[in-house]
């Protein structure tokens, strides 16, 4: 998955709390969202001059929900329930045990939480185009 699939996806899946998330999608929305804070918090203090950050706020605030998605669903691909996420609550060490469960790859083939993200992949279909979610049953009506 390249960077352009991996902030694609984590938008799609805006709030999708199962499944399961490889590694690049997860590392490439951390990368998304440090660049993007980063450039509109420099925006916000030399352009506009509010040092309280109101378009990184903004921008904090719209990619919260899809960022824990993601972290759900990363946890999700090494075989741990999303509620391993409240473990960052625990000062330095919950953080380094989240950090090490990111960085290790998923399982392989099917787990409890669903089959396996990179199943079937070959290098040459890392450049498809991620396909449309079926639409819901409120949406067929």
């Amino acid at each position: 998955m390249n960077f352009k699939q991996a902030i694609i996806s984590c938008f799609h899946h805006y709030a999708t709390f199962t499944g399961r998330a490889p590694r690049s999608e997860f590392w490439y929305w951390v990368l998304f969202t440090f660049l993007a804070a980063t450039g509109l918090s420099f925006i916000d203090t030399v352009v506009f001059g509010y040092p309280q950050g109101l378009l990184s706020n903004l921008f904090s605030l719209a990619v919260i929900v899809p960022g824990i998605a993601v972290s759900v669903r990363r946890l999700h691909d090494v075989n741990r329930s999303g509620w391993w996420l409240l473990v960052g609550l625990i000062p330095f060490v919950g953080i380094i045990l989240l950090i090490v469960w990111y960085c290790t790859q998923g399982d392989t083939g099917d787990n409890q939480f669903g089959a396996d993200p990179l199943s079937g992949v070959s290098p040459a279909m890392h450049n498809t185009p991620i396909p449309p979610a079926p639409p819901s049953q409120s949406q067929q009506l």
